[in-house]
Formats: C-alpha cells, structure tokens, sequence
C-alpha cells in the first residue's frame, strides 16, 4: 500500500494561526482605535499643516489622563483604565482648535470629568469627545471647530471607512453607523434632486472626512449610544435628520457635532423603552451587564 502525504496543513502548524486570530478578536476594541486616530492624526498634521500645537496635544493627553485617573482613584474604580480617555483625547486634538494653550487641556478635562459625573442609568451621558468640542465652542474664548482639515480626497474617505468599519465591527456597533450614513446621504440625494442641482454637488459633499470620522468614531460609540439595535437605528434616523435641518434649514455650521449634542438625552429614554445589555469593551459583542447594573470597566 502506498502512503500519498497531500500538502494540507497539519494541526500544529494550523494551531498557531488560530491562536493569533483568537488573540486579535479577544483585543480590546479601542486599541484599534487608537492606531487609527494615532494616525489620523499624524497625517494630517504632516500633510495637512493642520493648525494645531505641539504642546496643545501634549497638555490634552496630560490633562485627558490625570483626569481619568483622579476620578478613578476618588471613586476607588477597578478595572478602568486609561484607553477611554486616551482616544477622547485624540478627538478633541483632531476637531478642536483655540488661538490659546489652556482650551485643549481645560476641554479635556470637562469632557472626561463629565463621564464620572453626568451618568444616567449607570451610563456617562454624553459623548466625552462631542462633549469636550461643544465645551469648548460655547464656553471657551478663542476655540472653533476645524471640521474640513482632510479636504476631499476620495483615497482619505475610503480609507475612513475601511478602518473605521473594521472598529465599529470590532464593537459591534456597525448598525448605528451605517444607518446614520444611509440616512443622512438619502437626505442630501434628495435635496440635490429637489433643487435640480448637478451630482458633482453631491458627490462633493460625501467627500468629507469629517463626516466619515463622526460616522464611525462618535456617533458609533457604544458606550453613549441605546443598548438596543432597534432603539440605536432610530437614533441614527434622528440625528441624521436633526444634522440636515441645523445645517441646510437653520442655515448653522457645525450640524454633525450639534445634532448629537442635542440629541443625545433621548439615550436614556430610547433605552427604557427598548432594554438591552449593556457593552462591554473587554468582551466586544458578548453580554456585558444588564441594564441598570453598573460594571467597574465601563467607565
């Protein structure tokens, strides 16, 4: 009898690719995130001369930080670490811009802060990162919101969504996305046929990285958004339509960051009427705590 040895893999040489592809799904969600603002970031500042500071990012990551950690050290948190705030910090680095040094760390400070003292339901309310840019435009002097940095190149839009749908699936908060962009690009459609303006006139306006970025990285969430997907669709449906009118009714810029500002008090209710677990960043996808029920690694 002749043995024929065909090339398949074996299971030792197999088990180490698994073991690697069982270690990159069980990573916490957030640290994508971080590479990806990381880079952001970088890339803009680098090619886009954006008009931001070395030492204003250096002051909000200080300040983002010992924020974190003073609250978690008064209210004696276990399990809560700093990747939170580190990427809150990256929004307010991307969006904000101040004539000042103090605006970045100072905004920091009320966007992270607020996680540990606005909560309902055992939820922080608001996005800290949409909190902190608001904060910052109404309260403080010299502050604005630099939302077209990125310009309209369609490569820095695909790669806008190629990387932020790889950490909204990461989260599994992908729905919430998508329903937002869906929505919000059926209502530009229709506008433009309305008005019988030209497609480029559409296709200009998808063309914007602040939109991709707010898409996939604010409104997505998962900690500040309804547990529920019936309830979070909704409210994408919602703020898709509350940015349209801020900016093509009420004639005001800013509409992404304003309409999820205004919006986002309806979380709680949205969640009373559809009760969910809760996520859990450490276990992404899986049944975190039950509403109601605070767990220590959600803060």
């Amino acid at each position: 009898m002749v043995t024929v040895n065909l090339p398949f893999p074996s299971a030792r040489g197999v088990a180490p690719w698994r073991r690697l592809r069982d270690k990159l799904a069980a990573t916490d969600a957030r640290l994508y995130q971080i590479l990806f603002l990381a880079t952001l970031l970088t890339i803009g500042v680098l090619a886009r001369d954006f008009s931001l500071r070395a030492e204003q990012m250096a002051l909000t990551f200080a300040a983002g930080v010992a924020t974190q950690a003073m609250f978690v050290r008064l209210l004696g948190l276990r399990k809560v670490g700093f990747l939170s705030a580190i990427i809150t910090c990256f929004g307010l680095s991307i969006l904000l811009r101040a004539d000042t040094l103090w605006v970045h760390p100072l905004a920091a400070f009320i966007a992270i802060g607020a996680k540990f003292v606005i909560r309902v339901n055992g939820k922080h309310l608001f996005n800290p990162a949409n909190l902190g840019v608001i904060a910052g435009i109404t309260l403080l002097p010299g502050a604005w919101i630099s939302p077209g940095q990125w310009g309209n190149d369609l490569l820095y839009a695909a790669w806008f969504v190629a990387l932020g749908s790889i950490v909204t699936n990461r989260s599994r908060r992908m729905d919430i996305s998508w329903m937002f962009l869906g929505g919000y690009v059926a209502l530009l459609a229709a506008r433009v046929l309305w008005l019988g303006q030209s497609g480029a006139i559409f296709w200009h306006q998808l063309h914007s990285g602040a939109l991709l970025l707010f898409a996939f990285f604010m409104i997505s969430d998962p900690m500040t958004i309804p547990n529920h997907q019936r309830a979070r669709l909704l409210y994408a449906l919602l703020v898709a339509v509350g940015a349209f009118l801020w900016q093509f009714y009420l004639f005001k810029p800013n509409a992404l960051i304003w309409a999820l500002f205004l919006l986002t008090p309806l979380v709680p209710l949205l969640d009373r009427v559809w009760p969910a677990q809760r996520h859990d960043w450490h276990a992404p996808g899986a049944p975190a705590a039950k509403s109601g029920v605070v767990p220590s690694s959600t803060a």
